[in-house]
C-alpha cells in the first residue's frame, strides 16, 4: 500500500527524521492561509498515489501566498495520471546546496532489505542505475543481524558528506531503518535528501510503501474500499489484478505468462496499463468480463490478450472477446496471441468477427505497442 506524501512525512516527524514542516489544504483559501503562515515562498504538491507527479505538473513552486492559492486552485479537482487531486501539501521552499538519494527497499531476489544511496538525488533512480551504476550504492542488510554501525558509516561516506554531517546521516539512517521495520515497509525513500544552505540534512520528499500482506497489523493507514475502483471490480469478479501507469491493457492466463507478456511489451517500448490474470480454464463468460473491464478502462488504448490454451480453450476465449467487443461497442484495437486447445476454432471465430490472432508473442507485443503509440 502506497502512502500519501503527507502520511509518510507524519511518520518521518514521529521518528525524528528531519523533514520540512508541512500542512494539507483542501481549498485554495486554505492553501493561501498556510503559505502566509509559512513565510510566503512555498511548494504546492498534489497528493496522489501515482509516480511521476512532478513531470505531470503536480508539483508547483509559489513565490507568495496568492500564487500558492492559484496553484492549489488549478490542482484541486484536476486529474494526474487518472487520479483526482483532492488535497495538496503546502511546505516551505527549501534552499538546497546538494541533492542526495537514500532509501531502504526489499530485494525480492535476495529476500533481504537493501540500502540504496547516491550522492546524486532528485533524479529517477532507475535511470541513474542504468546510466551511472558506480554512483549508486547497494548495501544488503541481514535481517537477523539488523543495521550495524559499519552500514551507517559506509553509507554516510558514500554520500560524500563533510565531517559535520556524517553523524547526522548515520542517525537518520538508523531512524529510517527502525521505521522500515516497525511498519512492515517494502520501501522507504527520500528523493531528494537535501543538504541545506545551513548545512543540515532534510528529507524534502518522502515515499513509503507498506507490504499489503501486513495490513492486518498496520490499521493506521487502512483505506476505505472504493466499490467503483477497477481493483475492487476485478476482485469481485475473482481476477488477480494490478493497476499500472501505461496504456496497453494486458490479459493473460496464468501469473507467469501475464508477467512475461508485460515484460515483452516493455521490451518493445510499450507501457502496460495493468496486470490481469484470468487463470486456467477460463470460460467465455470470464473472458467477456475481463475484456469488458479493460475495454472500458479510460487509460487503455489497445487491449493485448495473450493465451496459451491447455485447460483453457481458445474457442471459449474467442467467443468471450467477440462478445465483449460487441457489447461495449469498443473502437479500441484488440491484439490477440492465442495458441493451444481448439486454436483453429478460436481463430475462425475471431476472423469471422474482424479480429485476428498471432502465433508469436513478440510480434503481437510489437503490434500492440505500435497501435498504442500511433
Amino acid at each position: 500500500m502506497k502512502l500519501h506524501e503527507y502520511e509518510a512525512k507524519e511518520l518521518f516527524h514521529e521518528y525524528g527524521i528531519p523533514a520540512p514542516r508541512f500542512a494539507v489544504a483542501r481549498s485554495s483559501e486554505e492553501a493561501k492561509k498556510l503559505a502566509r503562515e509559512m513565510g510566503g515562498k512555498v511548494v504546492v504538491k498534489a497528493q496522489v498515489l501515482v509516480a511521476g507527479r512532478g513531470r505531470a505538473g503536480g508539483i508547483r513552486f509559489a513565490e507568495n501566498p496568492d500564487e500558492a492559492a492559484s496553484h492549489a486552485a488549478e490542482l484541486l479537482g484536476s486529474r494526474i495520471k487518472g487520479e483526482q487531486v483532492e488535497m495538496v501539501l503546502i511546505t516551505p521552499y527549501t534552499e538546497m546546496e546538494r541533492e542526495l538519494y537514500l532509501s531502504i527497499i526489499v530485494d525480492r531476489s535476495r529476500g533481504v532489505p537493501v540500502i540504496l544511496a547516491s550522492p546524486e538525488g532528485g533524479v529517477e533512480i532507475e535511470e541513474l542505475a542504468r546510466a551511472s551504476p558506480e554512483k549508486l550504492l547497494k548495501l544488503p542488510i541481514d535481517p537477523l543481524v539488523g543495521l550495524r554501525n559499519y552500514h551507517q558509516r559506509r553509507v554516510a561516506k558514500f554520500l560524500n558528506l563533510d565531517d559535520g554531517l556524517l553523524t547526522s546521516a548515520m542517525d537518520m539512517l538508523e531512524r529510517i531503518y527502525r521505521l522500515f521495520k516497525d511498519y512492515d515497509c517494502e520501501l522507504v525513500e527520500i528523493n531528494p535528501l537535501a543538504v541545506t544552505k545551513e548545512n543540515k540534512l532534510e528529507a524534502v520528499d518522502a515515499k513509503i510503501l507498506i507490504d499489503d500482506n501486513a495490513l492486518f497489523r498496520q490499521r493506521r493507514f487502512e483505506r476505505p474500499v472504493d466499490p467503483s475502483s477497477l481493483e475492487e471490480q476485478a476482485r469481485r469478479m475473482g481476477f488477480a489484478y494490478v493497476e499500472l501507469d501505461g496504456d496497453i491493457g494486458i490479459i493473460g492466463n496464468g501469473a507467469g505468462l501475464t508477467m512475461a507478456t508485460m515484460d515483452v511489451v516493455y521490451e518493445m517500448g510499450g507501457r502496460p496499463a495493468n496486470f490481469l490474470d484470468i487463470g486456467g480454464g477460463a470460460s467465455e463468460d470470464v473472458v467477456d468480463k475481463a475484456a469488458t473491464l479493460l475495454l472500458r478502462h479510460p487509460k487503455v488504448r489497445v487491449l493485448f490478450v495473450n493465451i496459451l490454451g491447455g485447460i483453457t480453450r481458445c474457442d471459449e476465449v474467442a467467443k468471450g472477446l467477440v462478445k465483449a467487443v460487441k457489447n461495449v461497442g469498443a473502437t479500441k484495437k484488440v491484439v490477440v496471441r492465442m495458441m493451444g486447445t481448439n486454436e483453429e476454432e478460436g481463430r475462425k471465430i475471431l476472423e469471422g468477427n474482424g479480429l485476428y490472432s498471432y502465433d508469436n508473442m513478440e510480434e503481437a507485443a510489437k503490434k500492440a505497442t505500435e497501435l498504442a503509440i500511433g
